[in-house]
Order: structure tokens, then C-alpha cells, then sequence
């Protein structure tokens, strides 16, 4: 039997069945269980994944809840999730990359690679980009499909509840990469999962001193201990602002990132930034906002970059670099684990806060 053949053979025998999964069953609040979904199975150049843990996610927060976002972006009926870790199980008869058998993760945007931006480095933002979870279904399931271009494989000294959650990981290096923190003053206004997360980052990136705001105390008292030299309250008043522009120089931090999308974040944070500063902007507004771009942008001469995922695949590199190198500190931040069929409970300990980062068991 040729190679090809004994891959096709491999999908075939594999890609059937029925297999436990999350989905989107109605246009409302929560997701079902189901029992018997079909199993998907895998095109010529795609690789079908056993999934062993998930993580999740705001996104996932927004399905659950049935905002408006989702509502105008989710089809019903989908499996949602897009953070993950599992084993190949099978691959399509094109691919040649991958076997059964690897532990992987995946880039969860997937592109034709035919765009401007996919041809020069930047697939991240391509013009065709479909997600997992979102546009097409996603790994809260037994089984996902992913195109071969997509697998990241898992290097052994990673732990699968860290490498369930490379998704989210990967936004927090990828902002804090991309504004350049080394030797550097930072401000992290927003130290939610991915918040949290840039300042571990930051700090194993060779940032000189981090500032953090947000209004949890309990994540603030996190943060310090995570790498923040001074974390604030912000509904305790804007006296903070004064506090770190006399820190540095009575001018302002030399970075911001912007991690939460709150509006009076984006004022006060900008009014933290010194002339010339850059910001790195990954927060997203539940509405637009107002906001004053003459001052805080133009006069200021700030540089200011939009973070939209991970780069493909430079964040996947430098993240595993990071990763191994032992600087992170995440067990703080992956704070519960549940079993899949539990999802409610997982779900609910997410939103009501009393858990940061949630993972799910599901093989």
C-alpha cells in the first residue's frame, strides 16, 4: 500500500462515529451537551485531533451569554471553543507534515494563504479569515478538524493544561512583543486572563518597571505578584495617573497595553503614556467609544498598533520559547478544571469571576 493510500486508509477508518460535544442549540444563554454528535471527518489536507483539554474563553463568555456580538456573528447549531490541546488521531491523504499519534495544538484562524497579508507575514489579520468556534465548529468536542498548515505540535516539557491555553497565551506575547518592552517602563491597564497574562510576559521579556490597573483587587494583589511594581484601583480615583507619570520622569510610561476595551481606560491609560510613547491596543470596546484621538495620539506623537490574534507562526516560536525557558508564571492564572460534562458549573465559575483561567477535561 503506498503512503497516500495508508493515510486515506487511516482517515477512513477513523472520521466515523458519534462523539461527545458543546454546542450552540438555540438563539439564547448557555450551550447543550451532546452525547452523539457525528464525529467530523478530515479533508485531504486536514488533520483530525483528539482533544484532551480546552480552555475557556471571553469569546466563549459572549456565545454563552448571547450578546449582540454573537448574536449578529454565531450561526446556531455550531460547536463552539477554540483553545485546546489533544493527540492527532488521523490526517487526510494530502497531508505530510504530521501522524497519529503527536501531541498538538492549533492556530485557531484559519486562512486560504492566497491574500496581500497571508503572502507577506501577516495571515493573522487575512482578509478571508474563518475561526474555530466561531465560523466553523471548534473543539469543545472529542474531535476537531484543522487544516495541516494550522497544527502547532506541543513540545513534551508542557504541561496539557498550559498548552490548552497557548490561544489566549499567545494575544498576551503577541501585545507585548509588538510594542517592544524591554528596559522600558509599561503600564498593563486591564489585568483580566489575557491582562495577567502579558504581565508574566512582560516581565520574562526584560521590561523595567510594570504599572497595572484594573478594578479587582483580588487579580490587582495577582499582578504584583506576577511582576507589576505598583498596581491600581481605578475606581479609587485618577490620583493614580499622577503616581506613575511622577514615577517616570513626571513624563508618562514609555508603553501601554491596552487589555481591557474600557473606555475611560483608553483616555487614562493614554494619559499615562509619555510624548513618543507606543501603545499595543488588544482591548475591544463593547461599543464605540469617544475618545480623543488629537491628544492623545497626533500631539503626542504616540505609535499605536492594533493586536488582533497571534502571529502566524512568530508568536507560536517566541511563545514556546518563553515557555520553556521557565520565566512564566501561570499556575496562578489556570485556577480550575473541570470535566466537560460539567460545563455548566465551569462555565459559571469563569464568569462569576471567582475562577480566572478555566479549563475543561474532555478525553
Amino acid at each position: 500500500m503506498t503512503t497516500a493510500a495508508a493515510r486515506t486508509a487511516v482517515s477512513g477508518t477513523h472520521a466515523t462515529g458519534t462523539m461527545r460535544a458543546l454546542f450552540k442549540h438555540h438563539a439564547g444563554v448557555g450551550l447543550k451537551f451532546d452525547p452523539a454528535r457525528p464525529k467530523p471527518t478530515p479533508g485531504p489536507r486536514d488533520v483530525l485531533i483528539r482533544v484532551k483539554k480546552v480552555g475557556i474563553c471571553g469569546t466563549d463568555r459572549h456565545i454563552w451569554e448571547w450578546d449582540a456580538w454573537s448574536a449578529g456573528r454565531i450561526p446556531v447549531g455550531i460547536v463552539t471553543g477554540h483553545e485546546f490541546v489533544g493527540v492527532i488521531e488521523a490526517v487526510g491523504s494530502a497531508v505530510t507534515k504530521y501522524k497519529p499519534g503527536l501531541r498538538v495544538s492549533a492556530e485557531g484562524h484559519i486562512t486560504a494563504w492566497a491574500d496581500y497579508n497571508s503572502r507577506t507575514g501577516n495571515a493573522h489579520i487575512a482578509s478571508d479569515t474563518r475561526i474555530i468556534g466561531i465560523d466553523r465548529d471548534g473543539c469543545f468536542a472529542e474531535y476537531v478538524v484543522v487544516p495541516e498548515e494550522n497544527v502547532w505540535p506541543v513540545h513534551p516539557s508542557i504541561p496539557d493544561k498550559v498548552a490548552a491555553v497557548l490561544d489566549p497565551l499567545g494575544n498576551a506575547v503577541h501585545t507585548v512583543m509588538a510594542a517592544g518592552v524591554s528596559a522600558k517602563s509599561v503600564l498593563i491597564s486591564g489585568v483580566g486572563i489575557i491582562g495577567l497574562m502579558a504581565v508574566t510576559v512582560a516581565k520574562a521579556a526584560g521590561a523595567g518597571r510594570i504599572f497595572a490597573t484594573d478594578v479587582n483587587p483580588e487579580r490587582l494583589k495577582l499582578a504584583k505578584k506576577l511582576g507589576a511594581i505598583e498596581a491600581y484601583d481605578v475606581r479609587q480615583g485618577k490620583g493614580y495617573m499622577d503616581d506613575i507619570r511622577k514615577a517616570c520622569r513626571g513624563e508618562g510610561v514609555d508603553v501601554l497595553l491596552e487589555m481591557s476595551g474600557a473606555a475611560s481606560a483608553f483616555d487614562e491609560g493614554f494619559r499615562c503614556l509619555r510624548n513618543g510613547g507606543t501603545a499595543a491596543i488588544l482591548g475591544i470596546p463593547s461599543k464605540p467609544i469617544t475618545w480623543n484621538i488629537t491628544e492623545h495620539v497626533v500631539f503626542k506623537g504616540a505609535t499605536v498598533l492594533g493586536i488582533n490574534g497571534r502571529k502566524m507562526f512568530e508568536t507560536w516560536y517566541q511563545m514556546e520559547e518563553l515557555l520553556l525557558s521557565g520565566k512564566l508564571e501561570l499556575d496562578e492564572i489556570i485556577t480550575h478544571e473541570f470535566p466537560i460534562e460539567e460545563f455548566e458549573k465551569a462555565h459559571a465559575t469563569m464568569i462569576s469571576g471567582e475562577g480566572i483561567k478555566v479549563v475543561m477535561s474532555v478525553s
